[in-house]
């Protein structure tokens, strides 16, 4: 896998931090693992907001069907991310978490603010044009989609109670009903 000319340029977007490109026409049986080093590491860890990423493995299992490349496999990751409300650092690490995503051809002939309605299979879907899909970045924003923004860590409560911020539970509408009967 390697770069090519039909492979995203750094024009209005930068240039994926995890770029593995592979060409569409010769995808079928391949199987890569995928690994990411310590400046890519770092590179995404600053686009998603982590502390710092450890380690980011993916193993893959390709296929295609006319102009569609399947891609199944798993990924591993290890992070550090902080607290969303102590700011303390907090360990993560995921293990065999599913990759399942499709690239499309890219659509032509539709506005860009028409609407389109979207099946269930269709959002795991990254659209491509040329000949090539870059496989770093599905792998790139399946990670993403494994990192909770809102995470908590242990010290959470006691932050919360410090600051004087009330927590989800009291701002509930069955909370309120509970002030209004004072009954627990």
């Amino acid at each position: 896998m390697t770069s090519s000319p039909d492979a995203p340029s750094s024009g209005p977007n930068p240039a994926p931090e995890f770029s593995h490109t592979v060409d569409v026409r010769q995808v079928e049986g391949l199987a890569p693992r995928l690994e990411a080093n310590e400046t890519e590491r770092a590179a995404l860890a600053k686009r998603f907001g982590l502390v710092r990423l450890d380690r980011l493995v993916a193993q893959l299992e390709l296929s295609r069907k006319e102009r569609t490349v399947s891609v199944k496999g798993t990924l591993d990751a290890a992070w550090v991310q902080t607290c969303a409300i102590s700011a303390d650092e907090l360990p993560v690490e995921i293990s065999g978490e599913p990759i399942d995503v499709r690239f499309v051809p890219q659509l032509t002939g539709y506005a860009p603010d028409a609407e389109i309605e979207l099946e269930s299979d269709d959002l795991d879907e990254i659209e491509y044009s040329g000949t090539y899909v870059d496989l770093g970045e599905a792998v790139a924003q399946s990670l993403a989609l494994s990192i909770d923004p809102y995470l908590t860590g242990p010290d959470a409560e006691a932050a919360r109670t410090k600051a004087g911020l009330s927590t989800p539970e009291d701002n509930s509408p069955f909370a309120a009903l509970k002030g209004l009967t004072g009954k627990d």
